[in-house]
């Protein structure tokens, strides 16, 4: 258990030190060779610590010079070892410091190749088009749930930011056809477009609607006037990030209680959650009444709203209101108890 322990140590260690790791374990073994060196020095010929010192720098260093005193038989074998590991530990530390530069250049190339073969392995991810404000928050959002993601952004600069952070990302423009697919866009579940200009968003949006008819496009406009332009590209939902950031400060005066306590249960600082709840068709809950259902008994959780089949909204649904195939359950409550429910559905 002990060896295995240590085993994961250093693999740790490895990891967290990246392409270093190869000079740092250079420093480390040259250093155990050293002062191994001088103890043997001591402990077989029985010289002073300076002496024992002295011969090990001339004989890693391999000046040449000749021994501090003369050797017995046993310390001329432990020099031949000496030069054996200490060259080769200087040879180890050459070659680590060359793939140190070499990699320094060439990672990013390597890295992208990686990247995007691991891209082109992706299904129902989230592709979101642009890593500005807006777009880096719906990223850190996205991978907070765990969910699969790339980003395409043109500038080098936030490319070099996500790579660094892990962020599976494109560099490209987001209106071209070549970068949309080589983000995976007929394998996509959603598109998120979210640059700044909305000619551009209104482009990404006619272009991914007519690579991926299926394909669930979120929207960002800038005002009220850009949802039916957007819409009729093919975008599925239309946000206005302006409008929701005033309403969200008007509220903030007006219904402070309520404001807060929706920014800590979305924030995830309670444990409680709201959760859109699929209905298959094989789901015991099909046919019953919310009644009949028990849902509030059994896993104590809240309907708030059903959003049905056609897509009409149930607010605050009665006791006798049934639950059909196709339905969505708005639903409120802990985590634990929705990945309970989730086994029914």
């Amino acid at each position: 258990m002990k060896s295995k322990s240590l085993f994961v140590k250093l693999l740790r260690l490895r990891r967290d030190f990246g392409m270093f790791w190869g000079l740092i374990s250079g420093f480390i073994y040259m250093t155990l060779v050293f002062i191994g060196g001088i103890v043997g020095y001591m402990w077989i010929e029985g010289w002073n610590l300076l002496n024992s010192f002295y011969m090990v720098v001339i004989t890693l260093s391999t000046v040449g010079f000749m021994e501090v005193l003369p050797l017995s038989d046993q310390g001329r074998f432990f020099t031949s070892i000496l030069i054996l590991g200490g060259v080769g530990g200087f040879a180890y530390l050459i070659g680590a410091f060359s793939q140190l530069l070499v990699e320094g250049r060439l990672q990013a190339i390597l890295g992208r190749r990686r990247m995007q073969k691991t891209i082109g392995k992706l299904k129902n991810h989230i592709i979101v088009c642009g890593y500005g404000r807006i777009g880096a928050i719906v990223t850190k959002e996205v991978m907070d749930e765990g969910l699969e993601i790339v980003v395409i952004e043109s500038n080098p600069e936030l490319i070099a930011q996500m790579e660094a952070a892990g962020i599976a990302c494109i560099e490209g423009d987001a209106t071209s056809d070549e970068t949309l697919k080589l983000a995976g866009l007929q394998n996509a579940k959603t598109l998120i477009a979210a640059l700044s200009d909305e000619a551009a968003n209104v482009y990404v949006t006619l272009i991914a609607r007519q690579s991926n008819v299926k394909v669930n496009i979120i929207a960002r406009g800038n005002d009220t006037a850009s949802i039916s332009r957007l819409e009729f590209a093919g975008a599925d939902r239309v946000v206005l990030p302006h409008t929701i950031g005033g309403i969200r400060m008007a509220q903030s005066v007006l219904r402070p209680t309520v404001t807060n306590f929706l920014d800590i249960a979305m924030r995830g600082k309670i444990d409680l959650q709201m959760e859109e709840l699929f209905v298959t068709d094989s789901s015991e809950l099909v046919g019953l009444d919310l009644i009949e259902s028990k849902i509030r008994p059994r896993f104590n959780l809240i309907i708030i709203a059903i959003r049905k089949g056609n897509g009409e909204m149930v607010f605050n649904p009665g006791p006798k209101e049934v639950i059909e195939a196709g339905d969505t359950l708005l639903t409120v409550g802990k985590l634990s108890d929705l990945s309970a429910i989730s086994k029914i559905l």
